[in-house]
């Protein structure tokens, strides 16, 4: 027997999320187009600068925008999963 699931709630604060999911029955809910969230809690001590081709620029930022995530933070995930042990 297929359950019907709920539409999400528009969420639009952290105290609002927080109060959701402390009370919700997230059963109730499809789950499935949610995408995993990293947060980068280490500080960033050290930078990198590095000259780029403007269409490697434009194609770093574009395919960033289609992720939803800022372009550098983009290139650093990158950087992390190609040395990643």
């Amino acid at each position: 027997m297929k359950t019907k699931t709920k539409p999400m709630p528009s969420l639009t604060n952290d105290a609002q999320a927080e109060r959701f999911v402390d009370t919700a029955d997230l059963t109730l809910y499809d789950l499935s187009g949610f995408k995993p969230m990293r947060f980068e809690i280490e500080p960033k001590a050290a930078a990198l600068h590095m000259r780029l081709p403007q269409n490697l620029l434009d194609a770093l930022k574009l395919k960033a925008k289609s992720k939803g995530i800022p372009y550098t933070r983009y290139v650093r995930s990158l950087l992390e999963h190609d040395v990643a042990l």
